[in-house]
């Protein structure tokens, strides 16, 4: 939205490229209408554009500032900066590769881990009533970044789709992404550690 058409409405918008605003006194109804995904901002221009792929280029930020929960040797997990629902969390690869068929058994092996610890450390956090796992694979199927697999590991409590979402169209999300990351962040030692005394 330009700056005029901001003026005509009345109302100052928070740019949809950007983070949630900073943390105040003030509670928010946080609405992401998800305008850059729809308008396809921040995809890479083709299926091998990867200085265009922000799974490649997360790792190479800070975990803060790209929003990164756990970095392992073949993947790593980020949250997804347009979230379904509160702590949606993506595992990826780091290489840039579409097809999970393609993945190697290093590669697939830590996804499914991570995804595995990534469930403990949501539930240890927020006490979700349950999640959604998928994997999108291919634009006809619904990926977003279909050069770059990711699993997305959706929280849900009872009652995430009521009228709010379903009629409203509108989320309400109770903390800002960079305070889900630090949370996540800080849960992820003990329930990576759970999960290695479960194999053993």
């Amino acid at each position: 939205m330009s700056t005029e058409q901001e003026r005509q409405v009345g109302e100052t918008f928070e740019c949809a490229h950007a983070f949630a605003g900073t943390p105040d006194a003030l509670q928010r109804l946080w609405t992401p209408h998800r305008v850059a995904y729809i308008q396809g901002e921040g995809k890479p221009s083709t299926p091998d554009a990867t200085d265009e792929c922000p799974f490649c280029a997360g790792p190479k930020k800070t975990d803060e500032d790209a929003l990164i929960v756990h970095r392992g040797e073949s993947a790593f997990v980020i949250l997804n900066l347009f979230p379904y629902n509160s702590g949606h969390l993506l595992v990826c690869p780091y290489r840039h590769v579409s097809d999970y068929t393609d993945l190697t058994v290093e590669e697939y092996t830590e996804i499914a881990e991570l995804t595995r610890t990534a469930m403990r450390v949501v539930r240890s956090v927020s006490k979700p009533a349950g999640f959604n796992l998928g994997m999108n694979q291919g634009e006809v199927a619904g990926a977003g970044i279909a050069a770059h697999l990711h699993q997305h590991v959706v929280p849900r409590w009872l009652g995430d789709a009521n009228f709010l979402p379903v009629v409203g169209r509108t989320k309400a999300l109770p903390f800002l992404l960079s305070q889900t990351r630090d949370m996540f962040a800080a849960a992820w030692p003990a329930a990576a550690e759970k999960g290695t005394k479960e194999r053993t």
